[in-house]
């Protein structure tokens, strides 16, 4: 792979626990978003109330994050499934998260912690292949969707996987499931935090990197004009919970450069690619050399 911040040359990203190649020190993390799959889409999807605007293109892409430190290495949220992606109309699939961390040096046993924001299909897809991990979730999230008021709301049901839910309950069962109730360190350095909004447990993860503290906003901002615009996505639980999930985000990051949205294709233009290869896939929202880094 060509460029310096590579996975060759002892600058890949893996390092995991009891260190490794390019290890990061202090407890810092690296984080990468990886994209692995997008699709078209229009902006009345993606704001609630409609406008002028709303029948113009506006692609969602789809991701998983990576945060690899000297000691951890933790994956937020999972994706979709190969077999459900395949079900779904118009979206173009680029690789299993698992995949591509694979081709990162991260093999999926070396992942110690997976952090779901909350329960929607897109994020638990491929949980179970991440398969010596504690899960982290909180238990707000789990109780709603395994409650009586899900099975009620006939618009969300299709937003969460049986099978995924059935997954994690059996990790549950097992001891492997970390199930929270607000905010919590998960491991040095990396914090989730119950905002709502979304759902009734989104959470949001804050990283210590060499940059600052960086937030993975997930589903809380979809999109990086949600929150800098201060317009909620159109599937929410609570809209208050929405809006004063924008403020905590703000709150928690070290400044707006540090917000990553979770699904904006501008996540690959505002910030770096890990290499030329991987430019459209892999981007470093933060590094060991990227302390002086500003989105483009």
């Amino acid at each position: 792979m060509s460029g310096g911040r590579g996975v060759s040359g002892g600058q890949g990203v893996s390092g995991g626990q009891g260190g490794g190649a390019g290890a990061s020190s202090g407890g810092e993390f690296r984080v990468y978003a990886i994209q692995y799959a997008r699709r078209d889409a229009r902006r009345g999807e993606h704001f609630l109330g409609h406008d002028g605007r709303a029948g113009e293109p506006h692609p969602t892409a789809y991701y998983t994050w990576l945060a690899v430190s000297d000691r951890h290495t933790v994956v937020v949220d999972t994706g979709i499934s190969r077999a459900r992606a395949a079900k779904i109309d118009g979206l173009d699939y680029l690789a299993a998260p698992a995949e591509t961390m694979a081709e990162l040096g991260v093999p999926a046993g070396a992942v110690d912690h997976v952090v779901l924001t909350h329960l929607h299909y897109d994020h638990t897809g491929t949980a179970r292949e991440f398969g010596t991990a504690r899960y982290v979730l909180q238990r707000a999230e789990l109780d709603y969707w395994t409650g009586p008021w899900a099975r009620r709301v006939a618009r969300e049901r299709w937003l969460m996987d049986e099978d995924d839910v059935a997954h994690l309950r059996a990790a549950e069962k097992d001891g492997r499931m970390d199930l929270l109730d607000g905010d919590a360190e998960v491991v040095p350095g990396l914090s989730v935090h119950l905002v709502g909004g979304h759902t009734a447990g989104m959470q949001v993860v804050r990283i210590r990197t060499a940059r600052g503290h960086v937030v993975i906003a997930s589903d809380a901002s979809h999109f990086f004009e949600n929150i800098e615009d201060d317009r909620p996505f159109p599937i929410l639980h609570s809209m208050t919970g929405m809006y004063g999930a924008f403020d905590r985000i703000n709150e928690l990051a070290d400044g707006p450069h540090l917000v990553v949205a979770g699904h904006d294709p501008e996540v690959l233009t505002r910030f770096p690619p890990l290499t030329e290869a991987l430019s459209g896939r892999v981007a470093v929202i933060a590094d060991q050399r990227s302390q002086a880094h500003k989105p483009r």
